[in-house]
């Protein structure tokens, strides 16, 4: 081989290492496929970065992996780590899995489906690709890439711990700019997961109820507990869920005396994405046009 491989040729390699070697960290896959599949590359293949300053082949290789986990080939089962799931055992059995074959799976179309209903703006196609600038196929690239980590996010937060996931509920809201928070005891606390400062002094307090649901949504008796469990010594309260909330519930919230804020799944992720929490910046470019104003006579 005399180029790099693309992002989608380094699938069987990944499951095959990840068949071999169990769950793995996602650097450590990267390093071990490269390793074991494309040792044999020249020194400045292996060493070629791109524009910010990443590995290109490292970056591909996890490229491949998180196409290989939206169509469900691979799996997180713990914090940080990555499986071969039995849908990448057989892929891996049939000895090929191309670019072609994933878009056209089940599990990859539901989630490409999801993307597209959390909103990639100005979509492209195959058709208008030729006649988008080069800012349309940037602003379209930079958009995907959002909604794509935002329903991963998604999925990551449906298999959080629900006592971490109620602090990171509360992280979010301290990184939003409210005061410091306190946890409440894990049994008796009436509905009540924490309290946290309106501001900075502490003057106003706000308590905070979250629950992580997979599929079920959040019900009118959940709210209605939620507003009896709130003391006498606050009436705003901000209610968070990683699924939705029931028309019933949102009309009782609506109704309470209290000022209750509901906040569902897509708008708790879309809110990590802005504040930095559970995500991290990968990259950053610097994009360059000419100075008009530099040559300009006078």
């Amino acid at each position: 081989m005399t180029a790099l491989p693309k992002f989608h040729e380094t699938f069987i390699p990944i499951l095959n290492t990840l068949q071999q070697e169990g769950a793995l960290k996602s650097r450590t896959l990267a390093s071990m496929v490269r390793d074991q599949f494309y040792h044999h590359l020249s020194p400045e293949l292996l060493q070629e970065k791109t524009s910010s300053g990443a590995n290109v082949l490292l970056d591909r290789i996890l490229w491949g992996k998180s196409y290989l986990k939206m169509g469900k080939f691979v799996q997180y089962p713990s914090r940080g780590k990555v499986e071969i799931t039995p849908k990448g055992e057989l892929a891996l059995k049939s000895g090929k899995l191309s670019l072609a074959e994933l878009k056209d799976d089940p599990d990859f179309r539901a989630h490409q489906n999801s993307v597209a209903a959390k909103g990639a703006k100005d979509k492209l196609d195959e058709a208008n690709l030729d006649s988008a600038s080069p800012q349309d196929l940037i602003d379209f690239g930079i958009s995907k890439i959002k909604s794509e980590t935002q329903v991963e996010l998604l999925e990551r937060l449906k298999e959080l711990d629900p006592y971490y996931f109620e602090k990171l509920v509360l992280q979010l809201l301290q990184r939003m700019g409210y005061g410091d928070f306190r946890e409440t005891p894990k049994s008796g606390d009436g509905g009540i997961d924490g309290i946290i400062n309106e501001d900075k002094l502490g003057l106003e307090k706000i308590y905070t109820q979250a629950k992580r649901y997979n599929n079920s949504n959040v019900r009118e008796t959940d709210i209605r507990n939620f507003i009896g469990a709130m003391s006498g010594d606050t009436r705003k309260g901000i209610f968070i869920t990683t699924s939705s909330f029931d028309a019933k519930a949102i009309q009782k919230a609506k109704e309470a005396h209290h000022s209750i804020i509901l906040i569902d799944g897509a708008r708790l992720v879309s809110l990590m994405y802005e504040y930095n929490v559970g995500v991290q910046i990968k990259e950053t470019y610097k994009v360059k046009e000419i100075d008009n104003d530099f040559f300009e006579e006078g």
